[in-house]
């Protein structure tokens, strides 16, 4: 099940919706047709939008926008704020990465005004099921951005310096110690026993419990455990965040 369709079974079962799977078409829309949202669940952060913006100068876009049949944004929309703030700033850049405005998008086949409540859903599930990159993942976007001059620096970066760091978190969507974890050798040098850490173990059981919470509950005690999940599974990637 790729991050979409986790995303979208994630809205349905809110919706407590038995209805047969959306799917999803790649495509691409001209940028001036894509019609933003009317408000966000999560307000934009304009520094998150500005490191966002450099990154997909440089990375492209690694996540299409989600938008419906008419192209309304459903997910995403930091990363078309940073996509507009790409052309205003660096045209040339914006065109080299999206030739002819065409932006990348995965489409579901509903009309969002018809549904207003699995578009809602929709964008709330994006911002609960964010992909969970690997380490080694990380690792090579992290040499992508070094070869576009972003450098490693301690404290605040002087004028005209692109601090690696903060715009690999945006990127990955992780918290900056999680990020230089990934990018460290410290787990490595735990050696066999780091398996039973409790982080780890944490880390382990979090993809089969989303994976549980796509079936379909077998019992009364199944439902009520379906019920609670979803706050376990947030105090999950709380602790998982933080590490």
């Amino acid at each position: 099940m790729t991050n979409l369709d986790k995303i979208i079974a994630a809205a349905r079962s809110k919706q407590g919706q038995q209805t047969p799977p959306l799917k999803a078409q790649e495509s691409a829309f001209p940028l001036e047709q894509i019609q933003p949202r009317q408000e966000d669940t999560r307000p934009l952060n304009p520094a998150h939008v500005e490191a966002l913006s450099e990154s997909i100068a440089v990375l492209n876009l690694i996540e299409p926008l989600v938008v419906d049949k008419k192209g309304r944004l459903l997910a995403g929309g930091h990363r078309l704020a940073a996509i507009k703030l790409l052309k205003e700033r660096q045209a040339d850049k914006f065109q080299a990465n999206f030739p002819g405005e065409a932006i990348p998008v995965r489409t579901l086949l509903f009309d969002a005004e018809e549904e207003p409540d699995l578009a809602l859903q929709i964008e709330v599930a994006e911002n609960e099921q964010r992909r969970d990159y690997t380490p080694s993942e990380v690792k090579t976007i992290a040499e992508r951005l070094r070869s576009a001059g972003y450098v490693d620096v301690k404290g605040r970066p002087r004028k005209g310096q692109k601090a690696l760091m903060p715009a690999l978190a945006v990127v990955v969507g992780k918290h900056l110690r999680t990020v230089q974890r990934y990018l460290s050798d410290e787990e490595e040098r735990k050696g066999p026993d780091k398996s039973t850490t409790r982080v780890v173990l944490l880390r382990q059981a979090l993809p089969k419990l989303l994976q549980w919470q796509q079936s379909e509950p077998q019992s009364t005690m199944e439902e009520e455990l379906a019920k609670r999940l979803p706050e376990v599974i947030g105090l999950i990637k709380e602790i998982l965040e933080e590490e």
